[in-house]
């Protein structure tokens, strides 16, 4: 099928010109070609044109590949056929699931995930160590204050997300911003709040940094719908959309264990950085001393200004509209490309072309460029080739009218769901630093003794480094199960029944995890928490509530990009989605630091929990009425159904 010079006027065998015509709709047929027939050119026909004078042909002979009947409609019958292969080899590949060495466009994935990772990594690092970071502003606040000044902190940086996520979702698909510009600015953002934040003085400065944070990051919208763009099949969509959730438990693999390292090095090695110490010289190192939770934020700012870095050098814009557009910092990485691939072939020996400029022919092409066979079908006309998706005028929807049903439950089922995981990973880290119940010292003085199943209170009194180990733990057991499997789990059941069965596990973790509190420990009071059972029980409950949040999260990213009513509105649909989740977010971790503070002084810690366990049980009911759209439910006007499957 690829010989198919000017000259040759072959007529296709019957049997070939059937494969070409019956895998379009009739009425695909391009006006040029109507006008041969009219003009008596030669035409393939279709096997019910033939009828009865088509000759008996065995299997073997139908299939044989033939020559294109005109130059005019080469590109034309070549991009038909190209199209349609790739649809029989996806109906191939649906009998077993997607590998990961599948997966389109794996550059850019790699830059997205190296970009999201450098945020839940920040994250998650400061939580080892925010509740000691916030005693040392003060240190005569009892621990009640302190986890409620850790929930307003916490807030403070989604409630800023709330705010401005759609506005960044809707720069994000206009034509002065796009995806790309939104995505540095939330990580050069993020990058400057770690630096404040880290050499903060007083809670309200780290609140105004938090927020700083907040205000100017709508990346995780931006990049789900990035992600949606880059991989355009839905086979693919169970693994691309794991990648976001797979960088939160590696930052929570490593994050907290940074974070417990790193804060106050002076006082955790001071044989190194403090007085008379290997770094630090007679006096310690001053800025440390001054400043012992900023080494941890620097070290996440650097990791946020190579993703960004890497965001600049190597991420292809995915709006259509400014796909086309001069991108400064992919030319001057494809330069610095040139220059290497220069600089290595000074060192070895290649062909180059013969410059032709002597002989008045073309002129002389730059030293070093590759050369490609030119097939003479990309010189052939192509004048009737469907226009590209980009040439088209780009329809948009209007705001009113993405307001589906199917949105708005999902919508709903997505804040509900922020609310819990968001809420446990804030009151996680402050139960495990919040110091164990002493009967010899009790707090409240009114509570003398524990008594099960409601009343007790205390934490698991644990300090950095062993927050980190806690916090890692629930990481691992996160990248284990995403890894080996939910992508089997999903293939079996589905996206949507998966998503209904991981939520029914939450709210068993959430009732177990007080529970932590009262377990048989290997050390006394006022010691941490310690011992093999407590170990074991601990992860345990992290297993639970990992296991429901592995298939939960990436199930969500899928239902929530296929609930889009319109591919025009898919990143307002992800940024409004990113405000919902920073609005429960934002209450989550406020109300449950307070409410957490009251549970410590009536004696009931577990109140909390247990209010928890009541919000996933109605985010569980709510996904009763989410189905799995196909991304494009509204026809607007110039639009047809061919539109909906591209």
């Amino acid at each position: 099928m690829r010989s198919t010079s000017s000259h040759h006027q072959n007529v296709l065998p019957l049997s070939s010109t059937s494969v070409t015509r019956s895998s379009r709709p009739t009425d695909l047929v391009s006006e040029s070609e109507r006008k041969d027939d009219a003009h008596g050119l030669p035409r393939s026909i279709s096997d019910d044109e033939a009828g009865e004078s088509k000759p008996e042909m065995g299997k073997s002979q139908s299939q044989r590949p033939s020559i294109l009947p005109r130059p005019s409609s080469i590109g034309r019958r070549l991009s038909i056929i190209e199209d349609d292969q790739p649809q029989l080899t996806s109906s191939a590949s649906k009998t077993g699931p997607v590998a990961w060495r599948d997966l389109p466009n794996k550059g850019q994935l790699a830059i997205l995930t190296m970009a999201r990772l450098s945020e839940p990594l920040t994250q998650t690092s400061l939580q080892a160590y925010m509740f000691y970071q916030l005693k040392s502003f003060d240190p005569s606040l009892p621990d009640s204050t302190i986890s409620s000044q850790a929930g307003i902190l916490q807030g403070s940086f989604t409630a800023a997300q709330f705010v401005t996520a759609i506005l960044w979702g809707r720069a994000a698909d206009s034509k002065k911003f796009g995806r790309k510009t939104v995505l540095l600015i939330g990580l050069f953002g993020t990058c400057l709040s770690c630096v404040g934040f880290g050499f903060s003085r007083s809670f309200i400065q780290a609140a105004i940094f938090r927020t700083l944070g907040g205000a100017l990051n709508g990346n995780v919208g931006v990049m789900r719908t990035m992600i949606s763009e880059i991989i355009e099949e839905k086979k693919y969509q169970s693994r691309a959309f794991l990648l976001l959730p797979m960088c939160f438990n590696i930052g929570v693999i490593i994050g907290p264990v940074l974070g417990g390292l790193l804060a106050d090095p002076v006082g955790s090695y001071p044989h190194i950085f403090g007085d008379d110490s290997v770094l630090g010289g007679r006096n310690g190192v001053w800025w440390m001393k001054h400043w012992p939770y900023a080494l941890p934020n620097l070290l996440s700012a650097l990791f946020l200004f190579g993703s960004a870095a890497s965001v600049v050098l190597g991420l292809d814009e995915t709006l259509d509209s400014l796909k086309d557009r001069p991108d400064l910092g992919r030319r001057i990485a494809k330069s610095v490309g040139a220059l290497f691939r220069r600089c290595r072939r000074r060192e070895t020996h290649y062909y180059s072309a013969i410059e032709t400029n002597d002989f008045g022919d073309t002129p002389p092409r730059p030293t070093g460029e590759s050369y490609a066979l030119e097939s003479p079908i990309s010189a052939s006309p192509t004048t009737n080739q469907p226009p590209s998706k980009s040439a088209k005028t780009k329809l948009k929807l209007p705001v009113r009218r993405i307001w589906t049903r199917n949105v708005c439950f999902m919508l709903l089922a997505h804040g509900l769901m922020a609310f819990h995981v968001g809420t446990f990973n804030n009151l996680w880290f402050i139960f495990l630093s919040t110091p164990r119940f002493d009967p010899s010292h009790p707090a409240p003085p009114s509570h003398r003794a524990q008594h099960l199943p409601f009343s007790f209170t205390g934490g698991l009194g644990m300090p950095p480094r062993s927050v980190g180990l806690a916090m890692a733990i629930l990481g691992v057991i996160g990248i284990t199960l995403q890894l080996f499997v939910y992508p089997a789990v999903n293939q079996s059941f589905g996206t949507l029944r998966s998503y209904r069965w991981s939520l029914l596990c939450f709210p068993f973790a959430y009732c177990l995890a007080p529970y932590l509190a009262v377990v048989p420990s290997s050390s006394l009071p006022p010691a941490q928490a310690n011992g093999v059972l407590v170990w074991a029980a601990l992860a345990g409950v992290l297993f639970v509530q990992v296991v429901a949040r592995t298939f939960a999260l990436p199930a969500t990213i899928i239902l929530l990009n296929n609930c889009s009513p319109h591919p025009s509105v898919l990143g307002t649909i992800h940024g409004i989605g990113q405000s919902v989740s920073s609005a429960s977010r934002t209450i989550g971790p406020v109300l449950s630091g307070w409410l957490f503070g009251l549970g410590l002084k009536k004696g009931v810690v577990g109140g909390v929990w247990w209010g928890l366990a009541g919000v996933a049980a109605t985010g569980w009911i709510a996904s009763g009425w989410v189905y799995e759209g196909s991304g494009h439910e509204i026809l607007l006007e110039g639009e047809d159904e061919r539109e909906m499957d591209r």
